[in-house]
């Protein structure tokens, strides 16, 4: 996984993975469906970040599918509470291209779970554990 943060896809939802500058073989996808999508241009990007350890496993063996080695794993790296706060306050021109791409798993996700992930995940890089019942997660 040989990807920088600076090639990487606008796409990505913010976390740990993220898709740079794969191959447009588009192998990616069919191995992760729930995880990994292209854009028009044949460039994979990760829309659902993995919470368990298949999903883990899933999506690391459709990054090492990837002959360019266009995958990443250091969003922790450089994502920060404000960083997310920004993403997902454009994220309508992330919704806008799901849509237009008939994406309708990457729709719902941002329409359903993706907020509560993000705030674990914002908890997560504050705080480098993951919230318990009852604690107060930061706002996106």
């Amino acid at each position: 996984m040989r990807a920088t943060w600076e090639e990487r896809n606008w796409r990505n939802i913010p976390g740990p993975f993220y898709g740079g500058e794969t191959d447009t073989c588009e192998a990616g996808p069919p191995i992760a469906p729930r995880h990994v999508l292209a854009d028009e241009n044949g460039q994979e990007f990760v829309y659902r970040q993995p919470r368990t350890r298949f999903e883990v496993e899933t999506l690391l063996f459709a990054a090492w599918n990837d002959p360019f080695g266009g995958y990443a794993c250091d969003g922790d790296e450089h994502w920060t509470v404000e960083a997310i706060r920004s993403w997902w306050s454009e994220r309508a021109r992330v919704r806008e291209w799901a849509i237009s791409f008939a994406a309708n798993d990457f729709v719902a996700y941002l329409d359903g779970e993706a907020a509560d992930h993000l705030r674990d995940y914002m908890f997560w890089l504050e705080e480098r554990r993951q919230p318990g019942a009852g604690v107060n997660r930061p706002d996106l």
